[in-house]
């Protein structure tokens, strides 16, 4: 694998006097797909926020493209090459669908705009009939649709992707799976939490596995596959 375009080293993450991460040392490499699994509480939210700036770790080191971002804001993160899907999707109740998706629209690091709003519209054609409803007139699939084009439409390196398809129907997830694999095909790195072991054993090029806030396995689909007895131990699976 070429160089991490992501890494983080020795994170310990608190909230207050709950130490949540405990020197978790975490990379993506370039074009990569990784999962993160767990049971729940075991951290793995936590760490897509410390790497997206939204919680500041109290010791460890973050590093996008190279340089030192541990103590860089959301903004910046997503200036630098992040894009972040949220667990509780974060779109904007008041603009429409349109607005939303205009509101991210920017280049990417080297000047690319590949994810443009016809491009999304493409991707989601449900957000192309909604696109002048407003945000709190979406049902939950087309919030994480539009989530999703959201994070696209800064033209990321990698998306940071916080519990793909938790709630949707089966149609709607089965569409959130399939928008992945496209992203994925695109070149766009992907870290995805998801509960779903059977898509994300087929979508994903690694897995990290989190308990108690301490990385317990890292390894392919196929490594997966070949230990039941270590997925049941960690995933109850």
């Amino acid at each position: 694998m070429h160089s991490p375009v992501l890494a983080a080293t020795n994170l310990n993450t608190f909230y207050g006097p709950s130490h949540i991460l405990r020197d978790v040392s975490f990379y993506i490499g370039a074009r990569e797909t990784v999962s993160l699994l767990g049971r729940n509480g075991m951290g793995k939210t936590t760490l897509l926020r410390t790497l997206m700036g939204l919680v500041r770790p109290r010791s460890g080191a973050i590093l996008l493209h190279g340089q030192d971002v541990t103590a860089s804001r959301p903004n910046a993160m997503a200036r630098a090459g992040l894009g972040f899907v949220p667990e509780n999707r974060g779109i904007f109740p008041n603009l429409t669908v349109e607005e939303n998706l205009i509101f991210a629209q920017r280049a990417g690091r080297s000047g690319r705009r590949d994810w443009q709003r016809e491009k999304i519209y493409a991707l989601f054609p449900r957000l192309a009939e909604r696109r002048k409803n407003w945000g709190n007139q979406l049902s939950g699939g087309e919030q994480q649709m539009l989530t999703i084009g959201r994070a696209l439409m800064s033209n990321p390196d990698i998306i940071l992707v916080d519990e793909a398809t938790e709630g949707l129907a089966p149609k709607v997830r089965e569409d959130i799976w399939r928008t992945l694999r496209i992203i994925a095909a695109s070149g766009v790195a992907i870290v995805v939490v998801d509960k779903n072991l059977k898509d994300l054993l087929a979508l994903s090029d690694r897995h990290v596995i989190l308990a108690k806030g301490a990385i317990v396995f890292n390894g392919t689909s196929d490594d997966l596959r070949s230990d039941p007895e270590l997925v049941h131990r960690w995933l109850g699976v």
